[in-house]
């Protein structure tokens, strides 16, 4: 009788809701696969959104650090995150090390394993901004991934691209696709909302707006000139509908309900389960937004965006056709808006773009790529010493999916 196969162990560390999403795919293809297993490590960078998230996929934790504190400070959340991942890997002692984007546990979890001389893999890899201070902190958080990672996962080649700019070998790059149309295949539409809200909404007899913002660099006076936009949207185009779902930043929410409560055909709404914000972008007619995960997922679904930044690092998603930057400019907002709702030909041309962020098997070339490094380990390790060939052979052998 054989021995069962040796499996590697993976470990993917999850902090905030994006990633859940982003990472569920991923921890399906590693539970999958006959040669890996997936070690599951929660920080806990944001609690209630995470665990909201994992259960839609069905992900429990392996180990739940339980960090988030009520008005954390973003560096001593990093310090604390760093050093209770660092005892977790000197435990268990993972083969390799997952993360994915540019969150402060990645920035942790890059750092942790990066002493602990723990292979590690960046999902999302190569997006700028070029901008340090936009979006803050990310723009950071996603160089130190760069830097401390031995395999980057690149969701586009633009995104490549960047990371060759960067210095970093070709061979230690991997275009994959972005792993959040893998999770969109894997949420079924509904037919029926959860949030009774939204089944209020007239949806045959109206043009419904999404709108979400979130990111520091549009609190404050921007977030004010948002409010105003939107205001000026319901009253000048009378068939309109803005669905909002409101962050649970007080800086967000205090802010949105004072100008915004109460007036016609604006719904404030909590933050939504994963598939109840799906299905809200599916029918939506399009969408503003200052989010990253939305910039990827409205094409997917055919949806233009006005993107509520003054800069992106996903600009594949303007180069496609369906995202417009129109930053946070009260007066810009409402004329790019109204030339949506009422050119249909612009209409139709900024909603009939090529995805381009993949197919949705970005989870399982990712797998595909650990298991061969795994398997055919380089003589000495070190940053960046990858047995290339077998990677490339795996490559190869993946393309027809490609």
């Amino acid at each position: 009788m054989s021995a069962p196969p040796v499996k590697h162990t993976v470990c993917l560390v999850i902090g905030t809701r994006p990633e859940a999403i982003k990472m569920a795919p991923v921890v399906a293809a590693i539970r999958e696969h006959p040669h890996l297993e997936p070690l599951v490590i929660a920080t806990t960078q944001h609690r209630e959104m995470l665990k909201q998230a994992l259960d839609v996929f069905g992900i429990e934790p392996d180990i739940d650090l339980g960090l988030m504190q009520n008005g954390q400070n973003l560096g001593v959340f990093t310090s604390r995150a760093m050093a209770a991942l660092t005892e977790c890997f000197l435990e268990h002692r993972p083969d390799f090390l997952l993360v994915q984007g540019d969150t402060s546990t990645v920035t942790a979890a890059c750092l942790a394993g990066f002493y602990q001389g723990i292979p590690i893999g960046h999902i999302e890899a190569g997006l700028r901004s070029f901008d340090l201070s936009s979006p803050f902190p990310e723009e950071v958080n996603r160089r130190i991934a760069t830097c401390t990672a031995n395999v980057h996962f690149a969701p586009t080649n633009e995104a490549r691209n960047n990371l060759i700019s960067e210095g970093i070998p070709e061979s230690d790059i991997f275009v994959t696709g972005n792993t959040v149309v893998d999770a969109m295949h894997m949420i079924p539409r509904r037919e029926v909302f959860e949030t009774s809200a939204l089944n209020g909404i007239p949806w045959d007899d109206s043009q419904v707006l999404v709108t979400t913002v979130h990111r520091r660099e549009s609190l404050g006076e921007h977030l004010e000139a948002i409010c105003d936009a939107l205001e000026a949207i319901v009253r000048l185009h009378a068939n309109v509908h803005i669905a909002f779902p409101v962050h649970l930043n007080p800086r967000v929410r205090d802010v949105v309900h004072a100008r915004l409560a109460g007036i016609p055909r604006i719904h404030l709404l909590d933050p939504l389960p994963y598939p109840e914000l799906l299905e809200l972008l599916r029918r939506s007619h399009f969408v503003l937004s200052d989010s990253g995960g939305i910039q990827e997922e409205v094409p997917t679904l055919g949806k233009p965006i006005l993107i509520l930044r003054d800069t992106t690092e996903r600009p594949e998603v303007v180069h496609a056709g369906f995202g417009e930057l129109v930053g946070t400019d009260a007066t810009r907002i409402l004329a790019r808006t109204s030339a949506l709702l009422t050119d249909h030909a612009l209409y139709a041309q900024r909603s009939s773009g090529r995805n381009p962020f993949g197919d949705g098997r970005a989870a399982f070339r990712i797998a595909e790529v650990i298991d061969t490094l795994l398997r055919h380990p380089p003589e000495r390790r070190g940053p960046r010493r990858l047995d290339h060939d077998q990677v490339n052979a795996t490559l190869e052998r993946l393309s027809g999916a490609s």
